[in-house]
């Protein structure tokens, strides 16, 4: 047979598996992942198993690595990435009620944190998912994060009169709390936040153990510093997907994949904190925690009636927190049915 004969017999099957594998192509979602270790991380590493998973429901998706989260914030918004993993208060522009989550000084425990990833799971208010043709998909905890300073005197945000703190520049809700104990606030972002402590530049930053040490915290406490044990938030990681760009199941499929991974996520938490030199905890007496928390959840009702964060969530937290801190601040005034908090 002729070349140019041949080559006009397999033109049909040459152009059909083009065809193929465009059509392959335009159904692959991209996913942009936040990880201050690009692809090393255990972010992203959890991010290959969710690829796999997808696979099951029918969807490619194809991993985009990201260590700067402004950059990822921006790509997610211009349509670059068709979902995006994001810290918690991140995906308060996105979804404000599931945003609400990372408020400070609501969650006082990992046994509390979980009752809200089961909620958040729960079909039942999935309707509280969507957001502006955004769609909450999954999330998973990141850790206490505590403060970190590089002064053991500096035991509380009330000893901490006249210091430099670190927040984050795109969240004016840090910036109010530093303002309102008379801290210093530094405008930072999540790839300068462990360079901004560690050079000086601010005397405290609040973090969360898993950043330890791919931050090289130890670098800013040097000698005289230390870790306040006392978590100011609960950071949670949120995917936040366009809801126009996956099927009308993938929503509660992936929150439901996302929900399993708990265990292991709150595993690779625990091991960090274990991992932290115990010489390095700075422990508050019960009273200075007392008058934390009731500074604190004051300041957060301010920041709730101004309108940073949501009030549906804010009752909801609280009222998990006082099924067993019935004590403690504010659980007087807790709601009574976690129903009606989400109503």
């Amino acid at each position: 047979m002729s070349a140019p004969r041949r080559a006009r017999l397999l033109q049909p099957l040459i152009s059909s598996l083009l065809l193929l594998g465009l059509a392959t192509a335009a159904r692959a979602q991209v996913f942009c992942v936040y990880d201050p270790l690009g692809t090393q991380g255990d972010f992203y590493n959890m991010a290959r198993d969710y690829q796999l998973a997808a696979k099951r429901w029918g969807l490619e998706i194809e991993l985009k690595p990201y260590t700067d989260d402004n950059a990822l914030n921006t790509d997610f918004k211009a349509g670059q990435c068709d979902m995006a993993s994001m810290i918690g208060m991140r995906a308060r522009e996105f979804n404000k009620f599931t945003g609400s989550i990372d408020a400070p000084s609501v969650i006082e425990n990992y046994s509390q944190m979980r009752e809200v990833l089961d909620l958040m799971a729960s079909p039942k208010l999935a309707r509280l998912m969507d957001s502006n043709g955004y769609q909450m998909v999954g999330m998973i905890p990141i850790g206490a994060a505590y403060p970190v300073v590089n002064d053991r005197a500096i035991n509380s945000f009330e000893h901490a009169d006249g210091k430099k703190v670190a927040v984050m520049s795109w969240d004016p809700t840090q910036t109010l709390m530093a303002q309102h104990y008379n801290v210093t606030p530094v405008a930072t972002t999540l790839p300068d936040y462990g360079h901004t402590f560690n050079t000086g530049k601010v005397d405290v930053i609040i973090a969360p153990m898993v950043i330890f040490k791919a931050m090289e915290l130890s670098k800013g406490i040097g000698h005289k510093g230390g870790i306040v044990r006392r978590p100011m938030f609960n950071f949670t990681m949120q995917l936040i997907a366009h809801t126009d760009k996956f099927p009308e199941d993938f929503g509660q499929k992936s929150r439901d994949y996302m929900h399993a991974q708990t265990d292991h996520a709150l595993g690779i938490i625990h091991n960090e904190e274990a991992a932290v030199d115990n010489r390095l905890w700075i422990y508050a007496v019960h009273s200075e925690v007392v008058e934390w928390n009731i500074g604190m959840r004051k300041l957060l009702n301010t920041l709730v009636d101004e309108g940073h964060f949501d009030r549906r969530m804010i009752t909801l937290l609280e009222r998990i927190r006082c099924k067993t801190s019935v004590d403690d601040t504010g659980c007087a005034s807790a709601v009574t049915s976690t129903a009606t908090a989400a109503n």
